[in-house]
């Protein structure tokens, strides 16, 4: 990692972290409330295999089992406009602080009642390839996402592995957008060390990091299955 990104690395952690602490602090999520607020959420995240179609087609996110930290930031984001897909900023816009701690708690415990006290091992069992190994080392993924890409080093950070490889391409491409796009992310960090990167090697890190086995699951409603 170069100097300069390490610099935003550390200011990144210590401003996630506060930022997160103390909307913990402000806000308890409720997982029984959640679960009567999920009408918005279930008819794409509660259907598996579910594709968007715009900006371009991809499977939308897990998001059972997912950090409930990590969810109400992401939401946070989208209702700010720091993430600007349209239809999350809608939704997200239509949420209060309330709403989105509720949802987030009730998607992480989601995840786990499905997962119950199965581990993931300290390290992916699948190894990369060299020139995949060289683009994770300078990507510095381990350094927020942990070792196997499931364990990151704040619950404020999301779980990596085993997410849908497509929409990960799509999230690493969104932080390489221009302020003004339509569809963009903006993280100094994750678009520092994006734009290092061709769209050709993004697509080779979120391959290889879809395939790790992961946390991450996507549990239909009773009326969907």
């Amino acid at each position: 990692m170069t100097k300069k990104l390490t610099t935003l690395f550390a200011l990144a952690v210590a401003s996630v972290t506060a930022i997160a602490t103390a909307h913990a602090a402000e806000v308890q999520g409720d997982a029984q409330a959640g679960a009567k607020k999920i009408a918005m959420c279930v008819g794409c995240h509660g259907i598996p295999g579910y594709q968007a179609t715009f900006p371009e087609v991809h499977k939308v996110p897990m998001i059972a089992g997912q950090n409930a930290k990590y969810i109400a930031s992401a939401l946070d984001a989208y209702r700010k406009g720091d993430r600007r897909h349209p239809t999350m900023r809608g939704i997200a816009a239509s949420l209060s602080d309330q709403d989105i701690a509720d949802l987030a708690a009730y998607y992480e415990q989601l995840g786990k009642s499905q997962t119950g006290s199965t581990e993931l091992p300290a390290k992916p069992r699948t190894e990369p390839k060299p020139q995949v190994a060289a683009l994770l080392q300078k990507a510095a993924c381990v350094s927020c996402h942990g070792d196997n890409f499931s364990k990151p080093i704040d619950p404020a950070y999301p779980k990596i592995a085993g997410q849908h490889a497509d929409y990960l391409f799509v999230a690493l491409k969104s932080y390489k957008a221009e302020p003004s796009a339509v569809v963009g992310r903006s993280n100094p960090v994750m678009g520092g060390i994006a734009k290092q990167f061709s769209n050709a090697e993004l697509k080779e890190l979120a391959n290889y990091v879809g395939s790790l086995d992961g946390e991450l699951r996507t549990v239909p409603e009773s009326r969907f299955r």
